[in-house]
């Protein structure tokens, strides 16, 4: 059971860790970009924006709340009696990207 709980933390820093690098490539991307990475990492992203010019000209003022959210599911592992173990997996991971579109 101790190794289930080590293993599920294990994952959940690893996300944050990912969320944190985007973040802080946030501020050198255009919105597109930063959008895009989050989207191919695996994140749902919802999107907050201020004024109504095309996503092309706005610009990224905050990404948050990068989440990681999973389950423990049951593997059956290799053995002589078809052991069974709970690994965990992603089941969803949302963040929130603020845009400032007014210029």
């Amino acid at each position: 059971m101790r190794t289930i709980r080590v293993l599920a933390a294990a994952a959940g820093v690893a996300g944050l860790l990912a969320a944190t690098t985007a973040v802080a490539s946030a501020q050198q991307q255009s919105a597109t970009e930063v959008i895009s990475k989050l989207q191919s990492e695996g994140y749902t992203v919802t999107i907050d924006r201020i004024g109504t010019g095309p996503i092309e000209d706005c610009v990224v003022t905050n990404v948050r709340n990068p989440q990681q959210f999973g389950q423990l599911v049951p593997y059956i592992g290799p053995g002589a009696r078809g052991q069974r173990f709970l690994v965990p997996q992603v089941t969803s991971q949302p963040v929130s990207v603020s845009l400032d579109c007014s210029r």
